[in-house]
């Protein structure tokens, strides 16, 4: 357990390469539990990078990357496993499993990892499919489903282990503007609902200013602004003010 006082996520001087190019060079930052951390950054540059170090899936070159006061670099995969049912991870593409049902992509984590009875795991599956407004779309399969939708689905599965961390890659790719600003409010109103602590890698200026708490802008694998829409919108960089602009 950690206190309100322990950042939920922090990175500490972290660098990561791939075949001799930086993709993060000495990163840090710190994010509160149940904060909202959009990430920004021109296309390539490593923000989903972020993301799969978070979680672990790749580890850092140098530096720490701490989850709920932890350092994750270095913990071997039973620790690491049990630190990731921390966290929910919202998919660019929903990556829902399409030869089952919405039931049993959100069945298949509670029955792997819980020890809930069926009536249980029934009754969770349900709440979270209404908490995504998708109740009455439990049986459908993946491929019934539109581009919304499918980001809705994959939302109720990364929450379904109620997680105080939540992780998301790109929320409104592939949206249009109406659709993407109702998957902005959902995650709004979920952060709001349950303190879940957020980070969205976006490239969408709307929703990082309807979503995030504060913005980090990378770029070149370097931290180049991190604040508020408004300490951005003040910053000196011509690409900061670029990025985070509602100008079409």
């Amino acid at each position: 357990m950690t206190d309100l006082l322990t950042p939920a996520v922090a990175f500490e001087g972290v660098s990561k390469s791939f075949d001799n190019r930086a993709v993060l060079q000495d990163v840090s930052f710190a994010i509160a539990p149940g904060e909202s951390l959009c990430i920004m950054g021109r296309s390539g540059i490593g923000k989903t990078v972020s993301l799969k170090l978070m979680i672990g899936l790749i580890k850092p070159d140098r530096g720490s990357i701490r989850i709920q006061g932890e350092n994750i670099v270095g913990m071997n995969e039973d620790k690491l496993s049990i630190t990731r049912r921390q966290m929910g991870f919202l998919f660019q593409s929903g990556a829902l499993f399409d030869s089952f049902t919405l039931n049993d992509n959100l069945r298949l984590p509670l029955e792997r990892f819980t020890s809930k009875s069926k009536g249980e795991v029934d009754s969770l599956i349900q709440k979270r499919l209404d908490d995504v407004g998708l109740g009455k779309d439990r049986y459908k399969m993946p491929a019934d489903l539109s581009g919304g939708m499918r980001k809705r689905a994959g939302l109720a599965r990364a929450l379904i282990l109620d997680p105080c961390i939540l992780l998301v890659d790109e929320p409104s790719s592939g949206l249009d503007r109406v659709t993407a600003g109702e998957i902005d409010a959902l995650l709004v109103s979920i952060k709001e609902a349950k303190k879940t602590t957020m980070v969205i890698i976006t490239h969408d200026p709307f929703g990082a200013r309807r979503a995030g708490d504060r913005i980090a802008v990378i770029d070149q694998g370097r931290l180049l602004a991190i604040g508020t829409a408004g300490d951005l919108e003040r910053s000196e960089s011509a690409l900061v003010k670029a990025l985070i602009s509602e100008k079409e």
